[in-house]
């Protein structure tokens, strides 16, 4: 018997507290693989993942608040008291703040992201723009909230740890970062996976990201998004299908035909990714009005 064959959670349990507005499931997805999955969907109730190896656990993104990542902070070491690993690592899919917001609960690990992630995550945050995007966490965004820097930047597929591949591709943002678990068939797709929540793309490529997700198909058959339950092949398919409209209707949101997305949470986001789409397609790189709109900054 192994280390990790003496762990043996529950398939699924709740990790939180009281001093937190979020809470999530523990889902066990392979030997040492797991994610912690927030119950509610919706644009910035967001995913950790959680990948244990023998000098260390590494932890995918980092919610969006630090209660919420102290609350997972805490049920991970609970989960791996046995073991006494240190949280050694933290990969980071992107700089927005669903996935890099709670990144001071983890601040003596390793940071990894892509070159793209790091610049942006030094750049000065606009609080106000935060609370008009997720106003449910608006007390969190204190003139303290900060989030953590990137100590080791990616830009090539490369192994991290002897479990985890760390994957770059754009889409989301200019660069993106997922990992993928081989030996469980498991992707951590991050900000580039949204299932059942609208997709957000104000600096990133609709068309890009479409692609993207075609490329995460092959990495695992289960994949774990940033937003929503853990799904695959058919969830991609229909994010896919979803961006690659936003490209096709040429600016004009109301011509966005039906799909599995008319049941997605937070389509305050169509006309930002249609508007997008519509920019890149001239050669526009600005970004969206309808998202200055959105931020109530128009």
């Amino acid at each position: 018997m192994t280390e990790l064959d003496r762990l043996a959670p529950p398939i699924r349990r709740e990790a939180g507290s009281r001093d937190t507005v979020e809470r999530v499931n523990l889902v066990e997805l392979g030997q040492g693989v797991f994610a912690f999955t927030n119950p509610e969907v919706g644009f910035g109730y967001s995913n950790i993942g959680l990948i244990i190896d023998a000098d260390g656990l590494t932890m995918i993104d980092s919610a969006s608040t630090p209660e919420a990542a102290h609350a997972t902070r805490r049920a991970v070491l609970e989960l791996t008291a046995e073991l006494d690993l240190p949280i050694k690592r933290v990969t980071l899919s992107s700089s927005r703040i669903p996935f890099s917001g709670g990144s001071w609960a983890f601040w003596k690990a390793a940071f990894y992201g892509s070159e793209a992630t790091s610049d942006q995550l030094d750049a000065p945050l606009n609080r106000d723009a935060l609370v008009r995007l997720l106003p449910q966490f608006a007390e969190a965004f204190h003139e303290e909230f900060e989030t953590r820097p990137i100590t080791h930047t990616i830009e090539e597929n490369v192994w991290i740890t002897p479990a985890a591949v760390a994957v770059p591709l754009a889409g989301e943002s200019p660069m993106n970062l997922v990992v993928q678990a081989p030996a469980s068939n498991v992707v951590y797709a991050g900000a580039l996976a949204s299932f059942g929540v609208t997709p957000l793309a104000f600096d990133g490529n609709p068309a890009q990201w479409a692609d993207s997700l075609d490329v995460i198909a092959e990495l695992g058959a289960t994949v774990v998004p940033g937003h929503g339950p853990p799904g695959g092949a058919q969830d991609l398919a229909d994010l896919r299908d979803y961006l690659r409209a936003c490209v096709a209707v040429d600016g004009d949101v109301s011509a966005l035909p039906s799909g599995p997305w008319d049941d997605w949470t937070d389509r305050r986001f169509d006309a930002v990714n249609v508007e997008r789409a519509a920019r890149l397609a001239r050669g526009d790189t600005d970004p969206p009005q309808a998202m200055f709109e959105l931020l109530g900054l128009a």
